[in-house]
């Protein structure tokens, strides 16, 4: 009866160590095109939130990380940064874009988020996000209806949370830009 538990255990110790072996393997051959894919991830938000840039340089100031755009002649056109806040599912994490000079968002590009399938994740549409362009910065009222101002936001039907979590992180980004850039350029 010991040299059948014996055996067992010894089994199970050579398959657990070999099942370890193989995913660090996996894992050390995965991380660089990860690594790779998130860059460019981030690279196409930026491109997507400070359209009028033609590169981008990541700053850190006050012990936050922000992306500056600059156009051709080298003049910042813009500031972006990656924002999270709660969602009705679990954090959704975004990029703000805004411009400084105009005290207007540029836009914005979810980039991870856990909302309802066909409700809250309704957030990552192009239709969702138009909300945001060329919106100026202030407190967003978050509306089911038609915006009637500027400073209003029409959430997506059956998804208020998730658009008035949106609204919130978006208002904490902007908050946070002119914070450590102040209110221009």
């Amino acid at each position: 009866m010991d040299t059948k538990i014996s055996k067992l255990i010894l089994t199970l110790t050579v398959i657990g160590i070999i099942s370890a072996i193989a995913l660090s393997f996996v894992y050390q051959w995965t991380t660089p095109y990860i690594e790779q894919h998130q860059m460019e991830a981030r690279e196409e938000a930026l491109r997507d939130v400070i359209p009028k840039a033609q590169e981008y340089e990541e700053v850190e100031k006050e012990g936050q990380i922000f992306f500056e755009g600059y156009n051709s002649g080298g003049n910042r056109t813009g500031v972006a940064m990656i924002a999270s806040g709660p969602g009705y599912q679990n954090i959704i994490e975004l990029m703000v874009g805004v411009n400084l000079n105009s005290q207007k968002v540029y836009g914005i590009k979810i980039l991870t988020h856990e909302e309802t399938p066909g409700l809250g994740a309704r957030i990552t549409g192009d239709d969702y996000k138009e909300n945001y362009i060329d919106k100026p910065f202030g407190d967003y009222n978050v509306v089911k209806r038609e915006p009637q101002s500027e400073l209003e936001v029409e959430a997506i039907a059956g998804a208020t949370i998730s658009s008035k979590s949106v609204a919130k992180i978006v208002e904490n980004a902007i908050e946070q830009i002119q914070d450590v850039y102040g209110g221009g350029a």
